[in-house]
């Protein structure tokens, strides 16, 4: 499967909290879960549970987190987008396939998470979306970059060094972990990454990680 080459989203955050979040889900006793345990955060506010597409959508929702697995991707991502043009979509999947989670952010979600992690987790995930900023599941980057190998795709805007590090993002590498990885001092991977997020108009590890797998660097 190819991904098409798309531009970094705007960093927007959302003006207020908590964050408005409907939850869509076809087992209903996980749906009860995940949302006893977001609301247990002083910083989300669920809205609404519901098992599919048919779910009233407030006008307001920040952040819709999707069961993916059981509806068609683009139409279901689709779907919500036209229903709440303002809210970031998080997709949720029992798959750990690489492939199925570039497939997703090119639809239009913002986040990809596996169910079987942390709902910390996806805590993290939704306050993530809420800054304006993209999130993948970290499991689901390391084994793609690992798995396919340095890429042969080039990109204008960043330099083979810039390429080689934003890849090691992506897997979840720290500036020092990376450092050591390239026999590079801590402040020049610093500098460099400063350098990545401006050419790349992004403020966030995660989201610079979603750039590298949409155009191909992953």
């Amino acid at each position: 499967m190819s991904v098409a080459t798309l531009p970094p989203r705007a960093l927007v955050p959302v003006a207020t909290l908590p964050l408005r979040v409907l939850v869509i889900e076809k087992q209903m006793l996980f749906a009860k879960a995940v949302a006893q345990v977001l609301s247990t955060d002083p910083d989300i506010k669920v809205v609404g549970i519901a098992s599919g597409r048919d779910a009233a959508v407030p006008k307001d929702v920040d952040i819709v987190v999707i069961d993916i697995d059981t509806e068609e991707i683009d139409d279901v991502v689709e779907h919500f987008k036209t229903r709440a043009p303002a809210a970031r979509i998080c997709a949720l999947s029992a798959h750990t396939q690489g492939e199925l989670m570039q497939h997703c952010l090119s639809a239009g979600a913002d986040a990809y998470i596996v169910k079987d992690s942390s709902l910390q987790e996806l805590v993290t995930a939704i306050k993530t979306l809420g800054e304006g900023a993209s999130y993948v599941d970290p499991r689901v980057a390391a084994s793609l970059l690992r798995r396919r190998g340095p890429s042969n795709r080039s990109t204008n805007e960043l330099s083979p060094r810039e390429r080689e590090i934003i890849r090691l993002i992506a897997q979840g590498l720290s500036n020092r972990d990376i450092g050591r990885r390239l026999v590079l001092s801590e402040k020049t991977i610093k500098n460099h990454v400063s350098h990545i997020f401006s050419k790349i108009h992004c403020t966030a590890r995660s989201q610079a990680a979603v750039h590298a797998i949409r155009i191909g660097l992953a």
